[in-house]
């Protein structure tokens, strides 16, 4: 009767053991899972929307302005060189100030890719992986890109309120880091700022 009770006792023991665990990778999961939704949507109602950024590749430092619409991207660089970027879902344009040269891409066959997925593509970051750290949301994703090149990816967020503050982006052994500042979530623009035009026939 003695070891039918410890049997009991240490199965019951046992299997609450495990409906902790259970609680805990239930909660933790959910918990994750909400994190993501709630950065998806705050991407997908980045409308009108506007900020300054830092890019650094490793060797150069760029100042410039990003701004979001209702389907495409358009990227101001202002320093080191004047250059315009505008990025729709598979065509694009650049264009050099200084040089008055304008060329037209498709986006998917460039690293400039990255700026339409999280911008303009939420969706992107589905099967991306969570994490919390230092009141930080970090979302994190590798992949292949249509070039096959191999490519991870980390976009960090303020937590409460959450604010996209910077990527991290690492292709073709090559490093590039964005910083994101001065968001603006009331931009009213003029309606030629996103046509894939030459500025130069815009006036």
């Amino acid at each position: 009767m003695q070891e039918k009770d410890m049997f009991l006792k240490n199965k019951s023991s046992f299997f609450y053991f495990i409906s902790v665990i259970f609680f805990l990778f239930t909660y933790k999961v959910h918990s994750e899972s909400n994190d993501k939704i709630k950065i998806i949507n705050y991407l997908d109602t980045l409308e009108n929307f506007s900020a300054s950024f830092l890019q650094n590749d490793g060797n150069n430092i760029s100042e410039g302005k990003v701004f979001i619409g209702e389907k495409r991207v358009r990227a101001e660089y202002i320093s080191p060189e004047r250059i315009l970027i505008i990025l729709d879902e598979d065509k694009a344009m650049y264009y050099n100030y200084e040089l008055e040269e304008d060329e037209f891409f498709n986006p998917r066959n460039t690293n400039a890719w990255f700026f339409y997925d999280i911008f303009r593509n939420p969706l992107f970051f589905k099967n991306a992986k969570i994490e919390f750290k230092d009141n930080q949301l970090i979302l994190e994703k590798n992949g292949v890109d249509i070039s096959e090149n191999e490519y991870f990816i980390r976009v960090f967020f303020e937590n409460n309120p959450l604010v996209l503050r910077k990527v991290d982006l690492w292709i073709n052994n090559e490093v590039l880091s964005l910083s994101i500042y001065n968001h603006n979530y009331n931009e009213q623009f003029n309606k030629d700022l996103f046509k894939l035009i030459n500025p130069r026939f815009l006036n």
